[in-house]
């Protein structure tokens, strides 16, 4: 029988109209007359999508008109509990069956091979732990000898031989699906042995550069499905790259997110989400000086305008505040002026200070872990091993508090009062935000520390003064960072 052609685009377009959005039905004996809810990861939250209600079968289904806007893991939520995950690919359009005694090995799915995938591996998966669970009990046992643990690691090696096996079949076979693309970005690349030069020594440097050229060989930074697991992996492998591969000075990582986020910028979602995160890992640093990297990521990639696709005008303020009080006392940059008025109401300026090191100290009278900090930094000053002056600030209006803490914690160094300022507030000259926070400026009024506890700004000035020393000889390096 023939069909008009009209009958034809019209089948087509059918076809087409029913698989517009999504329609996921489940079937769970042993479950009915409740509530449950459709879930997805995203990064390092979760968020419920959809909700549906259980009949007296333990039928459900969760649908609309729209796709789900993710590719990933799903989840099913019971009772604030989840029930069992499941993948979301390009195919939206499908159902599953299973009961409460065993909800993974029992699982039916129909109309979607990957999620046919997902839960064929891991059963595999099950079943080839619980063989190795003999052979690592053996391995993990420390009576036994080596000779009788030689058989239990080769065992094992056979065991994770078929793991990977199993799965570089679902990757070959299945590469589009979410499936084989959670399986590749687990496996990690393997660092080939290093050259060896024409004189026959080998190049000590050669296996770093090929790994960070090809970290992200099976970890595609521009799949969005990569973000929507169920650990943020995504994250996760970035702050491996950046952390692992490189040393901790701010050009050297600024250049190496440069190299991550051009692969992601493929997908506006990667492109955003490692850009996002980039930033917010450089926020408040916990290695000294790396907070450079934030001005630098917020200058390349949000005050550009690359990331007003998605930025409101709000956040971008935010983070525009935040960059420009770094940037203006970033380790290495000319220290900002402070005038301010000292307890008898005199102007005093950081700048008039001679000595070799200016500690600037900023305080808050009512500070619990200022009054902790301030007997360290009072007790170092006594010393005079050093030739300092502490410029401290009170962070509070009040002058009589001033006077109070100057007296309690016996300071002898300069004190002024952070309000009665003739430069504007420190706030927007200094990142100091939280109290105390402690800033060491060199002679020529360079920052050269910031955020250093007191307890260690005794060994950072004995490595600075070493450093100083070493780099008048010639054979100079900076001193460790605390």
């Amino acid at each position: 029988m023939r069909l008009s052609v009209f009958a034809f685009c019209l089948l087509l377009a059918t076809g087409s109209v029913a698989q517009e959005g999504y329609r996921l039905a489940f079937q769970i004996s042993g479950l009915k007359d409740t509530t449950i809810y459709l879930g997805n990861y995203y990064g390092e939250s979760t968020y419920l999508k959809d909700t549906a209600r259980v009949n007296n079968k333990g039928e459900f289904v969760f649908e609309s008109k729209k796709k789900l806007a993710y590719q990933g893991v799903y989840f099913l939520v019971l009772n604030k509990t989840k029930v069992f995950e499941m993948v979301v690919g390009g195919n939206q359009h499908f159902s599953m069956s299973t009961t409460t005694e065993d909800y993974v090995r029992n699982m039916r799915v129909t109309g979607d091979e990957d999620n046919r995938l997902f839960f064929e591996n891991m059963i595999f998966n099950m079943e080839r732990h619980k063989e190795a669970e003999p052979v690592l009990s053996i391995i993990q046992d420390s009576t036994l000898n080596e000779d009788k643990k030689k058989q239990a690691r080769e065992d094992f090696v056979k065991i994770n031989d078929k793991v990977v096996a199993y799965q570089n079949a679902i990757i070959s076979k299945y590469p589009s699906t979410v499936t084989a693309r959670i399986l590749k970005a687990s496996q990690a690349v393997k660092i080939p042995d290093p050259p060896r030069k024409s004189d026959g020594t080998i190049d000590s440097t050669f296996q770093l550069r090929w790994y960070r050229e090809h970290f992200f060989d099976n970890f595609d930074l521009g799949d969005p499905t990569l973000i929507c697991m169920p650990r943020p992996i995504y994250s996760e492998k970035i702050t491996e790259y950046l952390e692992k591969l490189y040393s901790p000075h701010p050009d050297t990582i600024t250049k190496a997110i440069a190299r991550i986020i051009s692969k992601a910028k493929k997908n506006q979602e990667t492109y955003k989400y490692a850009a996002w995160i980039c930033l917010l890992k450089y926020q408040q640093p916990e290695i000294m000086g790396l907070d450079e990297v934030y001005v630098n990521v917020y200058d390349t990639y949000f005050a550009s305008g690359e990331m007003d696709f998605w930025v409101n005008d709000k956040l971008k303020k935010n983070l525009k505040d935040h960059a420009d009080r770094l940037r203006k006392s970033l380790v290495g940059k000319q220290a900002p002026n402070l005038i301010m008025q000292d307890a008898n109401f005199k102007p005093r300026s950081m700048y008039d200070i001679k000595n070799k090191y200016t500690v600037l100290f900023i305080f808050d009278p009512d500070c619990g872990h200022c009054k902790e900090e301030t007997p360290k930094l009072v007790a170092l000053y006594n010393k005079k091993k050093y030739d300092l002056e502490v410029y401290a600030v009170s962070a509070d209006t009040s002058m009589v508090k001033m006077r109070n803490y100057i007296r309690d914690m016996n300071m002898k160094w300069i004190t002024v009062n952070g309000p009665r300022t003739y430069v504007g507030p420190y706030q927007d000259l200094y990142d100091a935000m939280t109290t105390p926070s402690l800033y060491v400026i060199d002679e020529k009024k360079k920052i050269i520390a910031k955020k250093v506890p007191a307890d260690k700004l005794d060994d950072f000035l004995t490595q600075h003064e070493k450093f100083l020393k070493a780099k008048a000889a010639g054979q100079g390096k900076p001193p460790e960072k605390l």
